[in-house]
């Protein structure tokens, strides 16, 4: 069952089991303007609230995935216009990460500036082998400060200042083995891939998938020691559930599982 709405230059539509964000406004390299943004956001608030969806992709038309920030709304703007720009931004980052379902970048083309941003931020990541990503704010005298928060902890210090203090793109070989990917794979590949990957996860339990993303990023900013205490609790809280019974019982006996997301 499809059930697809637009909402400016964002349409998503539910392909059960999966919700998928495409960014639609080709001609001008798919910019994250505020109302995109926001628009983004309520797509993914929404497939949150959908138990129809059980992963969520998000993809672009065109030749770029997202060519970052719409400078329109940068230019002859107040400090407070400013802040409300990027406080939407964040306001997506950080819901990309909230949602229950893992969210996949499908990249095809160019993913720059808040546009690899996002890529860095998804919770996987699978690019066409044309695809390039960059940081090229040092360039026009805006530093890709907020990008900067996502990429750094996708590739690391030295890899990320290198993008962010030169601006040059890399391709998708290099991302890939830097980290800011989960996958590569040729051009014409890339949908079916992402398809495939993204059925293969909706195949486990949700209430699990959905524990373990929401467990992931509590920990990995912990020191080692505060991070065992809280994985051990999660994995103790976890194993209570009913998938999980479920899922150890069918092991145990040698059958397939049968999910109750529960």
């Amino acid at each position: 069952m499809t059930d697809p709405t637009v909402h400016e230059a964002v349409a998503t539509e539910i392909a059960e089991p999966l919700g998928v964000i495409t960014l639609g406004d080709a001609r001008r390299r798919n910019p994250l303007s505020t109302r995109t943004m926001r628009a983004i956001t309520a797509a993914l608030r929404g497939f949150d609230d959908d138990p129809r969806v059980r992963v969520i992709v998000i993809r672009a038309l065109g030749p770029a995935f997202s060519a970052g920030h719409d400078l329109g709304e940068l230019v002859d703007r107040t400090l407070d216009d400013e802040r409300a720009v990027f406080a939407t931004c964040t306001e997506l980052m950080r819901t990309v990460h909230e949602v229950r379902q893992p969210v996949i970048a499908e990249v095809a083309g160019m993913a720059f500036a808040a546009g690899c941003q996002l890529v860095a931020t998804c919770d996987l990541a699978v690019a066409g082998r044309s695809a390039r990503f960059s940081t090229p704010g040092v360039r026009i005298g805006l530093f890709c400060s907020t990008p900067m928060v996502a990429l750094s902890r996708a590739i690391g210090r030295k890899r990320a200042m290198h993008m962010l203090l030169t601006g040059e793109p890399i391709g998708a070989e290099t991302a890939s083995d830097w980290g800011l990917l989960s996958g590569v794979v040729d051009d014409e590949e890339l949908a079916a891939s992402v398809r495939d990957l993204a059925l293969h996860i909706a195949g486990s339990s949700a209430r699990t998938v959905s524990i373990g993303k929401q467990a992931f990023y509590r920990q990995i900013e912990l020191d080692e020691s505060a991070a065992y205490d809280e994985m051990g609790e999660t994995m103790a809280t976890n194993a209570m559930t009913c998938d999980a019974q479920e899922g150890m019982s069918a092991f145990l006996q040698k059958r397939k599982p049968v999910w109750t997301d529960s």
